[in-house]
């Protein structure tokens, strides 16, 4: 299936951080409530992480074969625009990180419910299907929706209130309304990093009719909506300590609010959409900290 170099490229192992940020804090808040098992986070985490390969996987090959990913693409040379792989060995790939996504969802399922609590499991089951379909169909296909804008929406949603709530589930097996907020924190940090992809393609994806949020916006939009989503995650962690009200070590995310700041700060300041490449890792990683940050205010 192609040289080992290749693959790791790919895989994009870069964005693994984002896609683990929802997992560590909804575990942070089982925690905190005195429900954790550390078989379930391991689980959840391969899940995870299967699933993000898959997008990545699915990314490449949806917009190498609407003819998105070309000589105009400002980002890194993508796997199959390369030639470093085929479009025949890619969609193997897909159908492999598909299966691999499925038996180890179903495994964590397993882990949580065991054969005693078959809707919970029949449930989540369906969102785990959600979740593959999700990741493939953002480009792939005539109805791809991050062609249409709505990639913003999903990103929210499976990284946000799927991933932090549907763990803090998997690990109580009760729901707890407050936990939307923080999960809506990572939701917005995540549509963060994929507006700022995205408004660094503004140009090329506006020519190929990728129509996405940040080309229907415009750069300069764009920008100022990078710096409304980190206001509304201020607010909703504010909302979710005010509601608790554990004491002062609640804040300790406040930390993480220093690189997110500056990022928006040099966001705001670019006047080229090939500045933003570099911010993309800092966003990731700062939303990561984040979470760990937030998780561990939840429990000290």
């Amino acid at each position: 299936m192609g040289n080992f170099k290749a693959w790791m490229g790919a895989f994009r192992l870069r964005t693994l951080p984002l896609a683990l940020s929802g997992i560590i804090l909804g575990s942070f808040l089982s925690a905190s409530v005195g429900e954790h098992n550390w078989s379930i986070t391991a689980m959840a985490i391969l899940t995870a992480t299967l699933l993000q390969v898959l997008s990545n996987l699915a990314n490449d090959y949806g917009d190498f074969t609407k003819g998105t990913d070309n000589d105009d693409r400002v980002g890194p040379e993508r796997a199959l625009q390369s030639g470093a792989i085929s479009q025949s060995q890619m969609k193997n790939a897909l159908y492999l990180f598909g299966a691999l996504s499925l038996f180890s969802g179903i495994g964590l399922l397993a882990l949580s419910f065991g054969t005693d609590k078959l809707i919970y499991a029949l449930l989540f089951f369906a969102l785990g299907i959600g979740a593959i379909g999700a990741a493939i169909k953002y480009t792939v296909g005539t109805s791809a929706y991050g062609y249409q804008g709505l990639g913003d929406v999903f990103v929210f949603l499976f990284f946000g209130w799927v991933s932090v709530v549907g763990v803090y589930f998997l690990q109580v097996q009760s729901i707890d309304l407050a936990m939307f907020l923080p999960a809506s924190c990572i939701g917005l940090l995540s549509a963060g990093v994929l507006n700022l992809n995205n408004t660094r393609d503004i140009v090329n994806d506006k020519a190929s009719s990728k129509i996405t949020l940040a080309v229907r916006l415009g750069f300069e939009n764009g920008k100022k909506y990078q710096a409304a989503l980190l206001l509304i995650v201020l607010a909703c962690a504010l909302s979710f300590t005010f509601l608790t009200g554990k004491g002062w070590i609640q804040h300790l995310y406040l930390i993480s609010m220093i690189p997110l700041s500056m990022l928006v700060i040099k966001t705001l300041k670019t006047e080229t959409p090939k500045e933003l490449d570099p911010l993309l890792k800092v966003q990731a990683i700062s939303t990561l900290l984040f979470a760990i940050t937030f998780g561990l205010g939840q429990i000290l």
